[in-house]
């Protein structure tokens, strides 16, 4: 597996990581506990070192399952987990966002417990807190940096103005959003802000939630407690209308003899040598395909291509639900 190292901060992951979230909460029941801890055993024997995860996935049910299937190989890997979201100690979520230094701190202490170890690689704020001046957040990790319970400050779903900000206190590692091939939000501003400052950028859904794999169409029904079930982009209408972005992918997989997700991710990796997609999975051969994009080679030639097809296909349907957008870019 290629290594990576997230902008300037000498922070060297694999170039795929793996997303944990859906293995514990998002996409329908979680899978059961012995087969997540054997397929993260198979991502980091086959070179991943780039584990996300969050107190919220769950709530944090998800950090104690990569807690406990990571241990063995501690030294080896680098865990990236967030906090933001207003959750009690117990677990109850209370609506809205939680970013007070005092809060930041006991989130970190729980994430550290629940994670058995004793320090934190990579420490997000998961949304942007408006009530809390984004200096606070970036001076509270910036105190846990120094009493060495966190080695690297992140933002997630972040805008410029804040990531400067955020920087200018604490140097960020590393800037987590939604970015793909059919979401495109981060390149007019964020993605510039992190090559000047020399952040590295983490996107999370590169496979668009699965549906650039291909393996989704109008007629797939979704599990109970999947949330693209209330996702605009995955109405049946906007499946169908978005399929044309799987059939470009496909028409440049046929070719290169790869598959439509390794199209999708070599095509991130060939935006910028700092950005570490994160696509998530519950089968080992789905990850054996993710690992595999990145010896899929994409010619400026097909770039162009991609481009120049891909500015032609309107997506229809919002990303996220409205109340979570405006949560980002804040």
């Amino acid at each position: 597996m290629q290594k990576r190292k997230l902008g300037r901060s000498n922070l060297e992951v694999s170039a795929i990581g793996l997303g944990c979230m859906g293995l514990s909460y998002g996409y329908g029941p979680a899978i059961e506990k012995q087969q997540a801890i054997a397929l993260m055993h198979a991502a980091v024997e086959r070179g991943v070192t780039f584990f996300d995860t969050a107190e919220a996935y769950g709530p944090f049910a998800n950090e104690e399952l990569v807690g406990e299937a990571l241990a063995p190989v501690r030294d080896k890997v680098v865990i990236a987990t967030k906090f933001g979201f207003d959750i009690t100690p117990d677990g109850q979520r209370r609506s809205g966002l939680n970013s007070r230094p005092e809060h930041i701190k006991e989130v970190a202490e729980a994430s550290l417990k629940r994670m058995k170890t004793d320090v934190i690689d990579l420490l997000y704020q998961h949304r942007v807190d408006p009530d809390v001046p984004i200096e606070d957040v970036a001076g509270t990790v910036k105190e846990l940096i120094e009493a060495g319970k966190v080695k690297h400050f992140g933002l997630s779903e972040a805008g410029a103005n804040t990531i400067r900000r955020a920087h200018a206190v604490q140097p960020v590692a590393a800037v987590q959003s939604e970015y793909s091939i059919w979401t495109r939000d981060p390149e007019p501003e964020v993605l510039p802000t992190c090559e000047e400052l020399g952040i590295g950028f983490v996107p999370w859904s590169p496979l668009g939630q699965g549906f650039l794999t291909g393996k989704i169409d109008a007629s797939t029904k979704f599990e109970s407690g999947d949330f693209r079930s209330v996702f605009p982009r995955f109405s049946e209408e906007a499946r169908v209308a978005n399929m044309a972005v799987v059939e470009l992918l496909q028409q440049i997989a046929e070719r290169k003899q790869a598959t439509p997700a390794q199209i999708a991710l070599a095509w991130l990796l060939a935006q910028k040598p700092w950005i570490v997609p994160i696509p998530g999975t519950t089968k080992v051969h789905r990850l054996e395909e993710n690992i595999g994009s990145a010896s899929v080679e994409l010619s400026s030639e097909d770039l162009g291509e991609i481009q120049a097809a891909a500015s032609k296909i309107p997506i229809q349907g919002d990303r996220l639900p409205e109340v979570i957008l405006r949560m980002s870019y804040r």
